[in-house]
């Protein structure tokens, strides 16, 4: 059977010229790969691709005896970034994908069988089969530009299967290449710089960018002539190789506690690697890719893939971009550790003067030293110059008085989480403000239509609710008050898009979408505790969903009193759907940080609440507390969609993916709703068409 061809592939060409270098002996015949688009469109490898590939080899031998050596790299600041996976919803067959994982080893391999010395010169981004290509080569250059150098299949949900888990191993050992396959894929498809390329030995050496390919190729003609030899580390293949494979199930066991198996195959090939010839173990890589290439595990993280990569920028209702006003200088009211994270992050992304205000002077200059202190944290950690630690510190000041933000553009508050209170500071702020100024609440919860209701101009108010750590979590949910216009939301997803987070229309509900799913999912679990569940059990019913934490670990990361406020809020709104969990009133009551005490190490039940609990005599399995708590989920998400909180069931995966940590490989809550069967259960059809997230057979 043939692979199928991709219909919309961008095909990659592999173009040859042959260049006479002093000091060597024939030519050296270079293959460029350039897709005929710039750096924002990586060249990949489609069936199109690997023939054009192919038949630059068929051209090169042609011309032998005169070639001397073979050398591969890319178009500006692109290697190769791996196979292109945008056709793989067309592969229905699990053939199909065995002749596509087959023909990729088949191509690749011809570099490791040349009669004479080949070489990758990694020019820019190498990522999965790019790398793998890189690898087929005797020796390797990699630029001091190179932007990403990585293998994401395992947080995709494939593995490295055109020869990876085979190569890489057997060059720089297993430990290493259990770090680069399994562990840096799971920790958010973690990217190695070029000098850790170097330092691990994927690349043999790093060059400067400046004259990158005129350097690599003086370097190739020393290796050649002997002048410059390159030595390889012995490999340890007895129990250093064990112990890197019980090192990456560990990891993968802690990310995704089974749920996918993709990294498992992944440990599998590795320890193959140790004692198979290179034919068998690139056939068991043929076979793995098959089946992981027809899995719904694989088809929902490029579902995700999609959305995060694509989706998110170009968010769905968010008016003309045209229509965005300029941001000179921002305001943040308050300047507790919300608002610290916020103004460094404004004063970083826009490099616009940023005033915090607060109450009474200590608040105020705690406020501000603690964003000067993360400015230092940046230039001690090298990721910051002086200068540009110098001019950070500068835009960041302080101000009792609320007139130091007459001449701002954006005030954004982050006080206390109380409608009274917001409501206050917003009439105040419009007094000192233009009518223009946009202004944003970091609400998580709070009717943006109510906090704007008595002012004067209401329709410059919007939601603009960020995630802790705000550094880190990448969603922005902007929210359409009532009165919000176009133009004041236009200029909030332009700050956004500067502050390089991804934003999500959303309408004025309460508690938006993230907190309102996990409240009510979460719930479910509380609820189930509350009527006799052992924590214990109740705890780990979410497991094989493979989510960051258990429920009540997280309880302790957000905090009970933030979590009853929450809980009392959407009680307020849907009292039928989001009942207060009592046990979570006295927790809070007790000034307990969660559940658990931690002296072993590991979480252990407080005694202390133990004792403080109240339950009921109804207890539940841990299959049936995660089936109430995903049908909750289902129920929601439907009546969310039917009341407009979101466009589509896609801005919901998306939020989840984002703000929560929902697992790349569940494709986000909806698909996974969908596969699970639950969505049907709860609502009579699912939320997206077949073949979306899932594999849709011939």
């Amino acid at each position: 059977m043939n692979a199928p061809e991709f219909p919309d592939e961008v095909v990659t060409r592999a173009l040859v010229r042959y260049l006479d270098l002093p000091g060597l002996a024939g030519e050296f015949a270079l293959i460029t790969l350039d897709n005929g688009h710039d750096h924002t469109r990586p060249s990949t490898f489609g069936p199109a691709g690997l023939r054009s590939l192919d038949e630059a080899l068929d051209q090169i031998a042609a011309r032998s005896p005169k070639v001397g050596a073979v050398g591969v790299t890319g178009k500006p600041f692109i290697f190769a970034a791996g196979a292109d996976i945008s056709g793989i919803g067309l592969v229905t067959e699990r053939a199909q994908a065995l002749v596509m994982a087959q023909e990729g080893h088949r191509v690749f391999a011809r570099f490791r069988n040349l009669d004479v010395p080949s070489f990758a010169f990694v020019n820019g981004a190498a990522l999965g089969g790019g790398l793998e290509l890189a690898l087929h080569c005797d020796y390797r250059t990699v630029s001091s530009s190179a932007a990403a150098i990585a293998f994401p299949e395992c947080f995709l949900g494939l593995v490295p299967g055109w020869g990876g888990t085979q190569l890489l191993p057997n060059l720089i050992g297993a430990d290493k290449a259990v770090r680069v396959i399994i562990e840096n894929a799971l920790n958010q498809n973690k990217m190695l710089t070029p000098k850790q390329a170097t330092d691990f030995g994927i690349a043999d050496v790093l060059l400067d960018s400046a004259d990158f390919l005129a350097e690599s190729l003086r370097w190739a003609v020393r290796v050649i002539d002997g002048s410059k030899p390159v030595e390889r580390p012995e490999i340890d293949r007895g129990a250093g190789w064990d112990s890197a494979l019980a090192k990456g199930k560990a990891a993968a066991d802690a990310r995704l506690h089974g749920s996918a198996p993709a990294p498992y195959r992944a440990l599998e090939l590795i320890e193959l690697a140790r004692t198979a010839s290179f034919a068998d173990g690139t056939a068991a890589e043929d076979e793995a890719l098959a089946d992981l290439i027809m899995s719904d595990e694989l088809r929902s993280g490029l579902y995700a893939f999609d959305l995060v990569n694509k989706r998110a920028k170009r968010p769905a209702g968010a008016p003309d971009k045209s229509l965005a006003r300029k941001v000179t200088k921002v305001g943040v009211v308050g300047a507790g550790l919300m608002a610290g994270q916020l103004a460094l992050l404004f004063a970083r992304r826009l490099e616009v003067p940023v005033v915090l205000t607060d109450l009474d002077q200590g608040r105020l200059d705690k406020g501000v030293g603690y964003v000067h202190g993360e400015i230092g944290s940046l230039l001690a950690k090298g990721r910051i110059s002086q200068d540009k630690a110098n001019r950070l510190t500068a835009l960041v000041t302080g101000s009792l008085t609320k007139d130091a933000f007459a001449d701002a553009d954006f005030v954004i508050e982050a006080v206390f989480e109380e409608l009274s209170i917001k409501k206050a500071v917003f009439a105040e702020l419009e007094q000192h403000l233009s009518p223009e100024a946009i202004l944003a609440t970091n609400t998580s919860s709070l009717s943006i239509t109510e906090m704007a209701a008595e002012l004067r101009h209401p329709e410059r108010v919007v939601g603009f609710h960020f995630f802790n750590p705000v550094a880190v979590l990448p969603l922005l949910e902007i929210v359409r008050g009532a009165k919000t216009d176009d133009a004041s939301l236009a200029t909030a997803f332009a700050v956004a898009k500067t502050l390089k987070k991804s934003a999500v229309l959303v309408s004025d509900a309460p508690a938006f979408v993230v907190n309102r799913l996990l409240t009510r999912f979460l719930g479910e679990v509380t609820a189930a505790v509350d009527e006799g569940t052992p924590i214990e059990v109740a705890d780990r019913a979410l497991a094989p969903l493979g989510l960051p934490m258990p429920p009540f670990v997280l309880l302790a990361l957000v905090g009970p009193a933030v979590a009853l406020h929450v809980a009392e809020t959407m009680h307020a709104a849907f009292p039928d759907r989001y009942p207060v969990s009592e046990n979570l009133r006295r927790l809070v009551e007790a000034n307990k940080p969660g559940v658990y005490v931690w002296d072993s190490g590991s979480p252990e039940v407080d005694p202390e609440v133990a004792e403080l609990f109240v339950l009921g005599d109804r207890p539940s399995g841990e299959e049936q507390v995660r089936d109430r708590a995903l049908a909750a989920l289902a129920e929601e998400i439907d009546l969310m969609l039917a009341d407009g909180v979101v466009a589509e069931p896609q801005d919901i995966d998306l939020c989840m993916l984002l703000g929560s940590g929902w697992p790349f490989h569940l494709g986000g809550v909806t698909p996974y709703l969908d596969r699970q069967g639950i969505s049907e259960k709860v609502r009579g059809n699912r939320f997206l068409p077949p073949g979306i997230a899932s594999v849709a057979h011939a």
